[in-house]
């Protein structure tokens, strides 16, 4: 091994390590919060060149939305980690909230497109969104109590 590949390596293995610990790791709720994301860009890629109005504007926007969804998840784990011991609950919540966003958003660029959509499937993403809204109403009343 020459330098330059210890030194690749090492980088490599510092940048994993930083980003395990800001996202709180790699489980199932964070891979489908990234899938989605990575879906619902590329569908409104495809939406926005089939209705002709693609632009590097609205491409960027995107990003940035995409980009601060990843802040707000830091933010949440960072909560965690200073409240709890051991439980992911803000990650967690954050992850749902913006699953189902993501979702929602995915079937609104397949509408779009042309494309037939299960209610049943837009149905249980907007329960999935409600639900957190509810929860967050709940939580919000209940300290206006106390």
């Amino acid at each position: 091994m020459n330098i330059y590949d210890e030194r690749l390596s090492g980088l490599t293995a510092i940048v994993g390590t930083l980003l395990t610990w800001l996202f709180g790791g790699w489980d199932i709720a964070l891979s489908v919060l990234v899938a989605f994301m990575l879906i619902d860009y590329l569908t409104g890629l495809l939406r926005g060149y089939v209705t002709d109005k693609l632009s590097s504007n609205t491409g960027f926007k995107g990003i940035a939305k995409k980009s601060v969804i990843l802040i707000v998840l830091i933010v949440a784990v960072l909560l965690d980690r200073l409240i709890n011991d051991s439980t992911w609950i803000f990650r967690t919540l954050i992850c749902y909230f913006y699953i189902a966003n993501e979702g929602i958003s995915i079937l609104e660029n397949c509408t779009a497109l042309g494309l037939p959509v299960p209610n049943r499937l837009a149905e249980a993403l907007e329960q999935l969104k409600e639900g957190q809204k509810k929860s967050n109403i709940n939580k919000k009343n209940e300290s206006e109590e106390i």
